[in-house]
């Protein structure tokens, strides 16, 4: 019940976002505020481990990705594939020397210095490809994307969760997360097919299901895979949840997990498939 009230406090400004043309800044401000705190719970699980993310350089790094992706509207790709190379060099190279400066416990170097960098990696540079959906594309088509998209992810996690709590017997990773099971495989995949016929129906008939179908099942695979990864840091350091911040859902990397591992499969999709 929890995880259905939470989704309904969330969702509505969510769609919002999404569908009202002068909401884009909503979208990006709910964007920002879910990265801010996955980075700080991914950071979280790091240190548990005995690991001191150097997080004033990871934050800067995160501002200028995001700029990045958030200003892709008017150079597109181009953008995209100049700036973030540069900024990942500069904050890759900075933070190495930043704890060599310091003099951290060596010992420690080599796994603190990889989380940082990690942390961004994960939430921010993937993340970002979903803002840059929301500003690089016109109004029309970044709407029917970002709706194809959550619908399916959403629907696919929601079919897993309760086919897997229903029927499940098969485990699908038991050392990595005992509750996910091949019967809630199956039912992720049942539901994400048919919402993408739902959405090509409803309001997206310029994708043909022939390109909607294969794109819910490469998405709900990459999410399952983008889950286990998650399950397996938050194993990795001793933790159920990587927060509780939502009731239900545990923390925003628990929420973001499908979609983080997606992001960039829905924007080069657009791209492609729309120029």
């Amino acid at each position: 019940m929890r995880r259905i009230i939470t989704a309904a406090v969330i969702l509505p400004f969510l769609i919002a976002s999404i569908l009202v043309p002068w909401l884009e800044l909503l979208f990006v401000f709910l964007a920002a505020a879910a990265m801010v705190l996955a980075l700080a719970e991914f950071w979280k699980l790091a240190m548990l481990r005995g690991m001191k993310p150097e997080m004033g350089g990871g934050y800067l790094a995160s501002v200028a990705l995001f700029l990045t992706f958030y200003y892709s509207d008017a150079a597109g790709d181009l953008f995209i594939a100049k700036l973030v190379p540069v900024i990942l060099i500069v904050f890759t190279a900075g933070t190495l020397i930043a704890f060599t400066i310091k003099g951290a416990p060596f010992d420690k170097l080599l796994a603190s210095a990889g989380a940082t960098i990690l942390g961004v990696l994960y939430v921010v540079l993937l993340g970002g490809y979903l803002v840059a959906v929301r500003t690089a594309f016109s109004q029309n088509l970044a709407a029917h994307l970002l709706s194809f998209f959550f619908l399916v992810i959403f629907g696919s996690d929601t079919g897993a969760y309760y086919v897997g709590r229903a029927f499940g017997k098969h485990k699908l990773a038991a050392a990595i997360s005992p509750g996910k099971t091949w019967e809630g495989v199956f039912g992720g995949l049942a539901a994400a097919l048919a919402l993408a016929t739902l959405a090509h129906f409803w309001f997206f008939r310029a994708l043909p299901l022939k390109w909607a179908l294969p794109l819910a099942v490469l998405m709900t695979i990459i999410g399952i895979a983008g889950d286990l990864t998650e399950s397996a840091l938050k194993r990795g350091s001793g933790s159920k949840d990587a927060a509780t911040i939502l009731p239900g859902h545990g923390g925003l990397l628990d929420r973001l997990d499908s979609l983080l591992f997606n992001a960039p499969v829905i924007y080069y999709f657009g791209r492609l498939y729309f120029g």
